[in-house]
């Protein structure tokens, strides 16, 4: 990304919340190495609204003073409608998702042959082509778009993904009552299919009822899996949490979870978990999917173990290794 920004004038475009990590680490970038740069986003509560407010900015911005438009998440929800203002204008995306891969394979909520698969599938394609550059989190991931749609190898770039350190950072936090002198362990997760949450969940139940444990799982669950988990003495739910308070029980744990942990969903091979990024930002061991994209960046040491995906009683064990037990 540097290469494309540096000393150029930048309008930056996204149409997620404006505190997304993706979003965040592009921005410091932005003002790090470009001359100067103008944001269209949003910080509308839901994603239509966001989109509405974006577009309706972009309607009455013009793309002239500015050396390189770069569309941050989502640009396929951008860029083919939106090409006739950039012309002139070095155009750059994050393909940072496939929604045809995402809705279709991750989230397997529309049929990949169905008309509306296809005109998603059409929608990537698209962006891709009349890019003059794309950012992937991972090698994997962009092997997978070139495959896929056909991209052009020579606008790929490489970005990972960068905790935002002025939240997540080492940290002396005290355990709480409940947790004091046991060995605790977390996951948060904003519990998409590809993440493998309840493959994590079930591996805090299996050790649930060791007294010298303490389990938190941070995150939006239904009903039916809170019920399921009721009985789990030392498992403690919690709904999403602030940025700043998660960062403060990331800091109280011995371990932590990353993943991702689907065997059945082919993109958490090819991705990162941005938890990964976070726990690495502040310092703390984690237990990673055995998986090509992890390889890509971690290794097996003193603070990064590897487990086998779709298997409870592996992370389990795992857990169990780390401590000695």
């Amino acid at each position: 990304m540097i290469a494309l920004i540096k000393d150029k004038n930048v309008l930056f475009i996204t149409t997620k919340r404006l505190d997304y990590i993706r979003n965040t680490q592009e921005i410091r970038l932005l003002e790090q190495y470009a001359a100067g740069f103008h944001i269209i986003g949003s910080d509308e509560k839901t994603y239509f609204f966001r989109l509405c407010h974006v577009y309706l900015q972009l309607l009455f911005t013009s793309a002239k003073p500015y050396d390189t438009v770069f569309i941050g998440f989502a640009p396929q929800l951008v860029l083919p409608f939106f090409a006739w203002k950039f012309h002139g204008a070095c155009r750059a995306v994050d393909f940072f998702i496939s929604l045809y891969d995402t809705f279709c394979f991750d989230r397997q909520v529309i049929a990949p042959k169905s008309p509306v698969g296809r005109f998603l599938r059409l929608l990537d394609a698209y962006t891709l082509k009349h890019t003059d550059a794309f950012l992937c989190d991972t090698r994997c991931h962009g092997d997978y778009f070139l495959e896929e749609f056909h991209a052009d190898r020579r606008k790929l770039h490489l970005l990972y993904l960068d905790a935002d350190s002025s939240i997540y950072h080492p940290m002396n936090v005290p355990k709480p009552v409940r947790a004091a002198g046991k060995k605790v362990v977390l996951f948060f997760g904003s519990m998409l299919p590809l993440q493998g949450y309840e493959i994590i969940l079930d591996a805090f139940c299996a050790l649930g009822n060791r007294s010298d444990y303490c389990f938190y799982f941070i995150g939006p669950l239904s009903d039916s899996l809170k019920a399921r988990v009721q009985d789990t003495p030392n498992l403690f739910l919690s709904d999403w949490l602030m940025q700043e308070e998660l960062a403060r029980h990331i800091a109280f744990a011995d371990l932590c979870i990353a993943g991702h942990f689907s065997a059945t969903i082919a993109k958490a091979s090819r991705t990162i978990p941005g938890k990964a990024y976070i726990y690495r930002a502040m310092n703390k061991p984690m237990i990673l999917g055995d998986t090509p994209a992890n390889h890509e960046l971690f290794t097996a040491g003193q603070n990064t173990i590897f487990a086998p995906v779709g298997d409870a009683k592996a992370v389990a064990d795992a857990i169990l290794h780390f401590f000695g037990d």
